[in-house]
């Protein structure tokens, strides 16, 4: 299987489960390794063939800033779900971190999934 990364991809959210983060959009960085096959675009060299990542970094980060959530898990399963919907991903891993959440440390989720494995839940 072939991957396409996107790395440090900056956005913002309303996310907590304390009071206080819920009154202001919250930094979030996200990485994405997307899974798919690269076959058709190899031979064709055409967009239509390939993952267009321009794409899919914008409809994360519109789907982040107009989102409340509780939890960075939920988040980053909704995410899973929107990119296996509107783009052609077999399998895709998502690290979301929270830079203000914690005092001297970095707080973050990662998370994968497969078509397959999103459908059963």
């Amino acid at each position: 299987m072939d991957k396409v990364c996107i790395e440090d991809l900056q956005t913002q959210a309303v996310i907590g489960v304390y009071e206080f983060e819920h009154e202001a959009p919250q930094p979030l960085i996200i990485d994405l390794e997307l899974e798919t096959d690269f076959s058709r675009a190899f031979a064709s060299d055409d967009l239509g063939d390939a993952l267009d990542y321009d794409a899919i970094t914008q409809a994360v980060r519109k789907f982040c800033e107009n989102s409340r959530y509780a939890l960075l898990e939920k988040l980053a399963g909704d995410l899973i779900g929107l990119i296996q919907e509107h783009f052609n991903v077999d399998k895709v891993s998502i690290k979301i971190r929270k830079p203000e959440a914690l005092k001297g440390a970095m707080a973050s989720v990662w998370c994968q999934r497969t078509r397959a494995e999103m459908s059963k839940d």
